[in-house]
C-alpha cells in the first residue's frame, strides 16, 4: 500500500448518542455524535419513540381527527337523517 494516501486511525475513539451513551471503538474520525445507538433505537428497545421534526405527528393526529368527524357524513348517515325528517313531517301532517 501507498503511504500518506489513508487517513488517521483513532483505536480509541468516541461515539456519544443523543441518550447520553458513549462507546470507544477504532474509527477514522476521533468523535462521531449520532441521533439513536443500540440503547435507545425503537428497533432494539422495543419503545416507540416519536421525534417530531416540524410538526409532523400533530399534523397527522389532525388529519386523522378531521377524517373520522368526515366519516360521520356518510351516505348512510345521511340516508337516516332523511328517513327521521320524513318521519318527522309524516307526523306533523296527521296532526
Amino acid at each position: 500500500m501507498k503511504k500518506e494516501i489513508h487517513p488517521d486511525y483513532f483505536p480509541n475513539a468516541s461515539i456519544t448518542c443523543s441518550c447520553g451513551a458513549i462507546y470507544k471503538i477504532g474509527s477514522t474520525k476521533e468523535e462521531i455524535a449520532v441521533e439513536s445507538c443500540a440503547a435507545c433505537h425503537p428497533f432494539y428497545t422495543g419503545k416507540q419513540k416519536m421525534m417530531d421534526t416540524a410538526r409532523r405527528v400533530e399534523k397527522f393526529t389532525e388529519r386523522a381527527s378531521q377524517k373520522v368527524e368526515k366519516v360521520t357524513t356518510g351516505k348512510k348517515v345521511k340516508a337516516q337523517k332523511r328517513a327521521a325528517q320524513k318521519k318527522t313531517k309524516e307526523e306533523k301532517t296527521k296532526i
